[in-house]
């Protein structure tokens, strides 16, 4: 009888089993865990591998709990990553602990070096551990700073790759970025409307400026017409055969020959008297409607307030002519910043086009990593200057949002308003408001809204102490915004003053005509 052979053993399955903890680790973590000098190949990997487990939630398991590295090199990292507070970063943050760990092999695996060059057990360790302490208390205070200007730590930040963004922490641009991040703080207002813009998913809150037509159900009271036949009886109409009745007209001639006889006229009399004489029967139908009320349950339209919609990408067109040097420059800044930090938080696009003269724009892309926090860094940086075009960024927001990408963002102009668009921008606006629902929303650093400005944007946030940013303690001299919409209503290229107004081709044929003004809107020449 023939035994059932079992699995046939695996050559190298003891030796590889050391090395299974290498499943649960990055493969950046793979060299120095297996090459460390310090400790054997399995303590080091599941020890790194439990370290990892407890940073990415958050903890940090006692220095006794550790089996790797030695107690003495365990206990001093212990203390130097729970005073650094290394598990706050670390939370949920698995790429982060991973250059945690990286740094602590490489610190520890110097411990031999210092000995060779020296120094004794004792002080080998402490090295190594003030090295660690060291490299990251100013990576600590670094990502401290870049999580309060842009709200979280950027990708890089938690990588290998954090020495790219080291070197621009440390520029003259990233001063200026800190300092309008204070700033930030005193224009609340200015950062909630950031943060609403864009057109990607619905809300809850109802949008005053939109409106949707809802079929409501609700109760009414409806009239039904019920129709039936209605006998009249001894009605002239249908002869329906003979009965007993008194009706002289409709009696049968047997009966109207008893009136003529001396005695049976009394028998006559006598039937006619009891309703006994032989007549003809008939009647007629007739049709009778009759309305009863009921309750039913009836759709009716009623116009509500549509949804508001938000969370998109975003647009920005910055105004950066001579006019905005000072405080409307600071709080240029601050909403490109703002912008750049709800994008980065919220996980969307942000485009932003700063304006000059004619022909000066400059578009940018500013992710939050090392080339965008560089891009940005020299924008906050550097001083406004030249005139004011925004019919060329307006055109390079437009052709931007004909992309897929781009279809659901909301465009933002911050100006001082000191600028006029042409009628064929402002009416391709217009064409993209009605028929893509953009909305244009802008920011006023100035003291009153402009004809140019009120053509362009659907609402004005106004930024009425923006001379304070400046370094000048002064409000706006103005009590209101609107002095222009206010005085010169007909100024304006809205809706009603356009219909209300005649181009000049038809006023010229209305005088070659000798029409006056009341003719103008009649006449036949004027009218095509």
């Amino acid at each position: 009888m023939n035994a059932v052979a079992g699995p046939a053993p695996l050559l190298f399955e003891s030796q590889e089993s050391r090395l299974a903890a290498l499943d649960g680790l990055m493969r950046g973590l793979w060299l120095g865990g297996l090459t460390n000098a310090q400790g054997s190949v399995e303590a080091r990997l599941a020890a790194l591998a439990e370290l990892r487990a407890a940073l990415v939630a958050g903890e940090l398991p006692p220095a006794e709990a550790w089996r790797w590295p030695p107690p003495a090199i365990a206990r001093g990292l212990a203390e130097a990553m729970q005073s650094l507070e290394l598990t706050r970063y670390c939370r949920e943050e698995g790429e982060l602990a991973d250059t945690v760990l990286m740094s602590l092999l490489f610190h520890v695996d110097f411990i031999v070096d210092y000995l060779d060059r020296g120094a004794d057990e004792a002080r080998a360790v402490a090295m190594a551990v003030d090295a660690f302490a060291a490299d990251w208390q100013d990576r600590c205070g670094d990502m401290d700073e870049l999580a309060d200007v842009f709200g979280m730590l950027p990708d890089e930040a938690k990588s290998t790759r954090f020495d790219r963004i080291r070197g621009l922490l440390r520029s003259e641009g990233w001063q200026e970025v800190v300092r309008i991040r204070r700033l930030l703080e005193r224009l609340p207002e200015l950062a909630d409307l950031i943060r609403r813009l864009g057109r990607a998913s619905e809300t809850d809150e109802p949008d005053a400026a939109g409106r949707v037509t809802e079929l409501a159900i609700e109760e009414a009271t409806a009239h039904r017409a019920e129709r039936s036949t209605v006998r009249v009886p001894d009605m002239p109409g249908e002869t329906r055969g003979i009965h007993r009745a008194d009706r002289v007209a409709r009696m049968l001639p047997a009966e109207a020959m008893l009136l003529g006889h001396p005695r049976l006229r009394l028998v006559w009399h006598a039937r006619r008297a009891e309703r006994t004489l032989l007549c003809y029967e008939d009647d007629d139908r007739m049709q009778e409607i009759r309305r009863h009320e009921e309750a039913v349950q009836r759709p009716t339209p009623r116009p509500q307030p549509a949804k508001r919609l938000e969370m998109g990408p975003m647009l920005l067109c910055v105004d950066t002519s001579g006019s905005m040097r000072g405080g409307a420059e600071a709080v240029a800044k601050a909403a490109v910043l703002e912008a750049v930090r709800t994008a980065h938080a919220q996980k969307r696009a942000c485009h932003v086009f700063t304006f000059g003269g004619p022909g000066e724009i400059v578009d940018m892309s500013l992710p939050v990593d090392a080339d965008g926090i560089g891009r940005l860094a020299r924008f906050l940086g550097q001083a406004f200057r030249g005139g004011t075009d925004v019919c060329g960024p307006i055109e390079a927001a437009l052709a931007k949002l004909e992309e897929a990408r781009w279809r659901e963002a909301d465009l933002v102009i911050v100006s001082d308003g000191e600028f006029g668009a042409t009628p064929d921008v402002a009416a391709r606006l217009r064409t993209m408001r009605n028929e893509r629902g953009l909305r244009v929303q802008g920011v006023l650093v100035g003291d009153r809204e402009t004809i140019g400005f009120l053509e362009v944007a659907d609402d004005i946030f106004w930024v009425r102490d923006w001379r304070r940013y400046g370094g000048v303690d002064t409000e706006s001299p103005l009590e209101s915004n609107s002095l222009t919409a206010r005085f010169f209503p007909g100024a304006l290229r809205t809706q009603a003053n356009r219909d209300s107004t005649t181009s000049g081709a038809k006023a010229s044929a209305a005088v070659r005509a000798g029409r006056h003004r009341g003719d103008l809107e009649n006449s036949p020449e004027t009218s095509a």
